[in-house]
């Protein structure tokens, strides 16, 4: 089940996240940064745990940013990610987004949902808001696209 995250997930979520970031395939999240966000994020639930999440973040007047997706390693390849990405997508549509973007190490799996690569200059709120206080910056390798809804 899709939910929106609730304070009692904020462990769980990081746990997810920062295993994947263990092995670089993410950027880790502090608690203080997931409850400061708290409502941004998106989280599959099942038997009480929490097996993916997702968050959608608001970055500008017209521009949105999806971030921090994970599905636990066991659950993957079972259309969870592609729910949460959906999700994402609607509820930015919802709150009259122009333009959703991502940050990713696997940029390949975004193309599927019709985000191109663009370069990170086009994204200055988010490298001056976010980015220069990144332990990879300036030399982030992660990809950058963008999806015009």
């Amino acid at each position: 089940m899709i939910r929106k995250a609730k304070i009692e997930d904020i462990r769980q979520i990081q746990n997810l996240i920062n295993l994947f970031a263990k092995e670089d395939l993410m950027l880790p999240r502090s608690l203080n940064e997931l409850y400061d966000n708290l409502r941004d994020f998106w989280v599959v639930e099942e038997n009480k745990k929490i097996i993916g999440c997702c968050a959608l973040h608001v970055c500008w007047e017209d521009l949105v940013e999806i971030k921090s997706l994970a599905v636990r390693k066991d659950r993957q390849k079972q259309g969870m990610a592609q729910q949460l990405i959906f999700t994402c997508i609607k509820e930015a549509k919802e709150i009259g987004a122009k333009k959703i973007f991502v940050l990713t190490y696997i940029p390949e799996y975004f193309r599927k949902f019709g985000f191109r690569r663009i370069r990170h200059s086009e994204l200055p709120h988010k490298i001056w808001a976010e980015c220069i206080n990144c332990c990879k910056f300036p030399d982030c390798q992660e990809v950058a696209l963008l999806k015009k809804l």
